[in-house]
């Protein structure tokens, strides 16, 4: 079965198709650094590392690229308020991203352009688009033509007579047409500023994204990705002033992630339930708050709570100590079982693991595989004879689904080194003759070399413990 996704531009599941045979090019729209990120900011960046993630297992060779908005109203705000320089607010809150993303298991990406990098660019695109009669300047400020892009409208779904109704000129706006939007704003006094031929400024949001796909990725992409909240106006903009600029459609395909709530209300600062993950994961394991994110499908709406976290958790716990219990078993059986129908079953449970992934990256459903194969493995687990080649097989699957899913499902380590070996078998030994001072000599030793040993009906099993 091939790849397939939920296009917002067609409204439809399409089958994938990139543009470079076994190559992809996706942008994630990233965030505004003027605070910690929240909930609803990480589902976004978990989704979409999961989405990149399970194309790079599907053999696809990924760029994926990531902005940051690092100035913005809200970031010279923000700024004020707390007596910093913007732009040293916002490297602090980009560091801060970075940290709460990589604890939720988020790869970084190829790329994380900054827009006052990118300055010359988007300076360059909005000229583009003057010269093409998109775009005026008013007293500084320049705005797009809404009305000149026949197709705006087309991602949202929403037509620029609908959008009449309610549009309007705010006081202090320069634009002919309620509906037309800012490329470049000029600067108040006092406001971090660049130079441009219009005045001394900055740029308006959307500008830059289209100038960084464009910069980064080339006219035409892949993939482009972000929160159901951004499909209007941002990437409805952005779509308009791309194509407008460069006559190219500007992705193949749009993905949007759900909203995220808390306890079944909208987030919102009003409500007091807004949770930012900085607060969250010195609370919570990250891993169950991802293992919870992505237990449903990613567009649809996901509700967040403490019971919900937990019994993610549990879950994950389940994994994992079937995994133990399976490593322990490929540590200490002999290699009595014929293990040639079991392999069997692991490439079906690796299909339809791939299936459910292949069907718009459920993700929701492809964990519901692997807890059906836990329940199946545990019987086989529970029989008198084992193949090694199984165990090994299973412990090498989880490691591939756990990377797809981001989720560390087991620490692979070697098997123990050959003196404490030696000295799990001699405290075997003592035990067998019931000279339990030796035993427990043995075991208080290991202690101290971080080994922890268990005595089960199956045998003597270990983990690793801090060193005494």
């Amino acid at each position: 079965m091939a790849v397939q996704l939920y296009n917002t531009l067609t409204r439809q599941k399409e089958v994938f198709h990139p543009l470079e045979e076994g190559k992809v090019k996706m942008y994630v729209c990233g965030p505004t650094v003027y605070n910690y990120i929240h909930i609803g900011n990480a589902r976004s960046a978990v989704v979409f590392d999961m989405v990149r993630r399970y194309l790079i297992y599907r053999g696809y060779d990924v760029k994926y690229v990531t902005n940051f908005t690092d100035v913005d109203d809200k970031i010279i705000d923000a700024a004020k308020e707390a007596g910093e320089d913007v732009f040293a607010l916002a490297e602090k809150f980009i560091e801060k991203f970075h940290e709460d993303t990589s604890a939720l298991g988020v790869k970084r990406a190829d790329l994380h352009p900054r827009v006052t990098e990118t300055m010359p660019d988007i300076i360059a695109f909005i000229e583009g688009l003057i010269a093409k009669g998109y775009a005026y300047e008013s007293a500084g400020d320049v705005y797009f033509k809404t009305r000149s892009f026949p197709d705006y409208g087309k991602l949202s779904g929403q037509s620029t007579d609908d959008l009449q109704a309610g549009a309007r000129i705010e006081v202090g706006e320069r634009k002919q047409d309620p509906l037309d939007f800012a490329l470049w704003k000029q600067a108040k006094a006092d406001e971090v500023s660049w130079e441009s031929p219009w005045s001394q400024g900055r740029p308006g949001w959307h500008i830059e994204c289209s100038a960084m796909v464009k910069k980064y990725l080339g006219e035409t992409i892949d993939i482009h990705a972000g929160g159901q909240d951004l499909t209007f106006p941002h990437h409805e903009n952005e779509v308009a002033q791309s194509e407008a600029l460069t006559e190219e459609q500007m992705a193949s395909y749009w993905l949007h992630n759900g909203y995220l709530q808390i306890d079944n209300e909208k987030m919102s600062k009003s409500l007091g339930n807004f949770v930012l993950v900085n607060d969250l994961i010195r609370e919570y394991d990250p891993e169950k708050i991802r293992f919870f994110m992505l237990q449903s499908h990613y567009r649809q709406p996901l509700n967040f709570n403490a019971e919900l976290v937990e019994a993610a958790g549990a879950g994950l716990s389940r994994i994992r100590t079937f995994l133990e219990n399976v490593r322990h078993r490929y540590r200490t059986s002999a290699d009595f079982a014929d293990g040639e129908a079991w392999l069997q079953k692991i490439e079906s449970f690796k299909g339809r693991f791939m299936n459910e992934m292949d069907d718009d990256f459920h993700s929701g459903n492809a964990i519901t595989v692997l807890f059906d194969f836990v329940k199946e493995g545990n019987l086989y687990l529970q029989g008198p004879h084992t193949s090694r080649e199984v165990l090994r097989e299973i412990m090498n699957t989880f490691q591939e689904w756990g990377e797809v899913l981001g989720v560390t499902f087991f620490v692979e380590e070697d098997l123990l080194p050959a003196d404490i070996e030696d000295y799990i078998e001699q405290r075997g030994k003592a035990r067998e003759h019931r000279n339990f001072q030796e035993a427990d000599r043995i075991r208080d030793l290991l202690k101290e070399e971080g080994i922890e040993l268990e005595d089960t009906p199956q045998g003597t099993r270990w983990k690793r413990v801090s060193k005494s």
